[in-house]
């Protein structure tokens, strides 16, 4: 991708994608479970992360995990992605 290259009000697919310096306003950002992106100093405003295919299906995965009583394994698969302790 450009530098400074700006996206608005368009569906934009994430998988195997590099992004450096990009805008993303008001977009919808589609990751379906490949390659994961990267983003070197890009802005979000506005947008709408959606999961699908694979991704979808292990978002679902997880939603079943917490609703089955495996909340603090689901809170702990979060706090490893964000760099929490535990």
């Amino acid at each position: 991708m450009e530098t400074a290259t700006i996206f608005n009000h368009e569906t934009v697919e994430l998988d195997g994608q590099a992004f450096s310096g990009c805008e993303f306003r008001a977009c919808r950002l589609v990751y379906a479970g490949g390659e994961p992106p990267t983003f070197d100093d890009c802005r979000f405003d506005d947008c709408d992360w959606r999961l699908e295919g694979a991704a979808g299906r292990t978002l679902a995965h997880l939603r079943v995990i917490w609703n089955a009583g495996g909340k603090a394994q689901v809170q702990g698969l979060i706090k490893e992605i964000t760099g929490a302790t535990r």
